[in-house]
């Protein structure tokens, strides 16, 4: 079978594995659709935080097989699959830092979302990690699922009430389902900031209030203009820390910053704490989803909640997954851009 890794620094390769072995609780998927993420395009060309040479945690298929001891899933079915599933007994667990729980680092997809076929380990399978498919949701919005529920994960870490204000630091696929969640979730005034001008355009068919060019000189006075004393919510959806420092300057008083963007590791900022202080902005984080997460999100993709199937722009197969990852670099003229077999 054709499987994509990072053979070296900014090179995916595509070559032959054997099947992986199956184990009696676990089951056998044939990969139709397979999303770029961010984190994945920082595998391959940055300084990604967790190194690892996996590609694809956003896979849908089919399954092809399925071990004697599997019950509740069967051959043929539709199904979304998560690569990580906690405990849900640890410390972390108990405190609700799924992502956090040493297991959750443990369970993988094998070999790899990105690739034909891959195994779903017992672990996941039994533990709720993978998810049957409504006849309405497609493979291409099922790659959706799990980007769209790390951004709800990070909403609820955030304060937030109807007719709040929000600015979406980029805006690509991540950025863009956070504003989609943002509208679902009642807020009034939505910015969105970026670099790509495709990316502004494209979001300005969505309900924004505005969509302002990273480089414009007065961004922050256009938002304080609509606003009065800034916004509610700043997500900064790039690892561009340039952006967090936007997102300072733009949050009110009180105000939640979360740091959604993976930042290269080594990243640093220089960051005038007293200012943060004396206007009490809680700056938080939130990293990857849980597979309740991955539940709540799908029901939202199910009940036409968030239009995510219409991030879709680009397609590429399986073979050209080296040209896939150049263009999701650039980001010219693209949004989500899918990996199919």
């Amino acid at each position: 079978m054709n499987t994509a890794a990072v053979s070296k620094p900014s090179v995916v390769e595509v070559s032959q594995q054997k099947s992986p072995v199956m184990g009696p609780e676990d089951i056998l998927v044939e990969m139709q659709a397979c999303g770029i993420c961010g984190s994945d395009v920082e595998k391959v060309f940055g300084q990604y935080g967790q190194p690892s040479r996996r590609l694809g945690h956003e896979p849908a298929g089919i399954i092809k097989a399925a071990g004697g001891k599997v019950t509740g899933f069967a051959v043929g079915d539709r199904v979304f699959a998560h690569h990580h599933v906690p405990c849900y007994s640890c410390h972390y667990c108990s405190h609700g830092n799924e992502t956090m729980c040493p297991k959750y680092y443990e369970s993988n997809l094998l070999p790899c979302g990105l690739s034909e076929e891959f195994v779903v380990q017992g672990w996941n399978v039994e533990r709720g990690g993978v998810l049957k498919l409504p006849d309405s949701v497609g493979f291409e919005a099922a790659t959706m699922i799990e980007p769209l529920a790390c951004c709800i994960r990070s909403w609820k870490k955030i304060p937030h009430q109807a007719g709040d204000s929000v600015a979406v630091y980029g805006v690509g696929p991540t950025g863009m389902m956070h504003i989609m969640l943002a509208e679902s979730y009642g807020l009034d005034k939505i910015f969105c900031l970026d670099v790509n001008q495709f990316r502004l355009d494209f979001a300005k068919k969505f309900h924004v209030t505005d969509a302002i060019h990273s480089a414009d000189l007065h961004k922050r006075e256009k938002i304080m203009s609509v606003t009065g004393r800034g916004v509610d919510v700043a997500v900064v959806a790039t690892g561009n820390l340039a952006a967090l420092q936007d997102a300072i300057g733009s949050v009110r008083k009180g105000g939640t910053i979360m740091m959604f963007g993976v930042p290269s590791a080594g990243a640093s900022l220089n960051l005038d704490m007293s200012s943060i202080y004396s206007r009490e902005i809680t700056m938080t984080t939130s990293y990857a989803a849980s597979d309740d997460d991955t539940r709540l999100a799908l029901e939202m993709i199910r009940d036409s909640q968030v239009p995510v199937q219409d991030l879709v722009t680009h397609r590429y197969r399986l073979q050209d997954s080296q040209k896939a990852f150049d263009h999701a670099r650039t980001g010219a003229g693209a949004m989500k851009i899918i990996i199919t077999r």
